[in-house]
């Protein structure tokens, strides 16, 4: 009877050791901060006439102690274009990334923007929208003004 409760008092101890070692390689290992809000980041365009640029400007916050740099804002293709401030951010302020969209082929878009800041801290803006065919003229003939024109 003594063996039995030696055998089961230790393997409620590995138990409960290998528990507490699963435990802790599971845990999650606090990272770097995230200084970087963005208030925004998607936006439609809706339905936009092709040929013409269309352009977002999208918010960010620093929420950080300390001034922040975004150090690049790259888009994925030509077609999008952001604008954005070298200048650091102070702590708490705002600054805003304007985002230009060349509506030249028709159909529907979504186009990513990666912000890069912090070395190698990254977030993702996206603008959607569907680009229509414009119609060739701002108003549709009339026949019968040339009509007119013969009468006269």
């Amino acid at each position: 009877m003594k063996k039995l409760a030696i055998v089961i008092s230790l393997f409620s101890t590995v138990l409960a050791a290998r528990a507490q070692t699963t435990s802790s390689v599971g845990t999650a290992v606090p990272g770097p901060a995230d200084v970087l809000l963005v208030k925004e980041n998607t936006h439609s365009f809706g339905k936009i006439p092709q040929g013409r640029p269309a352009v977002y400007t999208f918010e960010i916050v620093n929420t950080g102690a300390t001034a922040l740099r975004l150090d690049n804002v790259q888009a994925s293709c030509g077609c999008t274009t952001p604008d954005w401030s070298r200048d650091a951010i102070e702590p708490g302020a705002t600054a805003k990334i304007k985002v230009g969209y060349n509506a030249y082929a028709e159909g529907p878009f979504s186009k990513n923007v990666t912000i890069v800041y912090n070395t190698n801290q990254t977030k993702t803006l996206t603008i959607t929208g569907e680009v229509y065919k414009s119609p060739a003229s701002s108003a549709p003939e009339n026949a019968s003004v040339q009509l007119l024109k013969q009468i006269n």
